[in-house]
């Protein structure tokens, strides 16, 4: 029966060292990846139109939750940082929160004020995340409930 080699300290911290350096390497790239994907979708969201698959995805929506018997339906969202205030309007219900849209966000309330609201949908947009205390992301929620009487 052959001895197990001793393994030494050095070796043993070493090993620690190593994986440490590999999480912390993984942890990077994961973080470079959002960063990318954040970045993506930056420049689609403020330079390119509401595709008609995201058009076709808001009609699910609208549609799923008429099924299920509500009146209301999460429809699109974004980081409240593609809002020329941050969302700020937003967040304190100011009246020209509109002006602040840009690029699809903007593009999606032009279309709901030309074609749903004159179909008596109503949209409304909130911050509907706060991470550390500040606007996450906006929600628009498409509503179709009958005026209180």
């Amino acid at each position: 029966m052959s001895e197990q080699p001793v393994v030494s300290a050095s070796d043993l911290r070493m090993a620690i060292l190593k994986k440490e350096m590999a999480e912390i390497e993984g942890a990077e790239k994961a973080k470079a990846e959002q960063e990318k994907q954040l970045r993506d979708f930056t420049e689609n969201f403020l330079h390119e139109h509401v595709t008609d698959e995201e058009r076709g995805m808001i009609q699910k929506l609208v549609m799923s939750a008429a099924n299920n018997g509500k009146f209301e339906a999460l429809v699109y969202s974004f980081p409240s940082d593609l809002c020329t205030d941050s969302g700020r309007a937003i967040n304190n219900r100011l009246p020209h929160w509109p002006e602040t849209l840009q690029g699809k966000a903007k593009e999606l309330y032009e279309r709901y004020t030309e074609v749903a609201k004159p179909q008596g949908f109503k949209l409304k947009a909130a911050v509907i995340n706060f991470p550390g205390g500040m606007p996450g992301d906006i929600g628009f929620f498409l509503n179709w409930a009958p005026e209180a009487v």
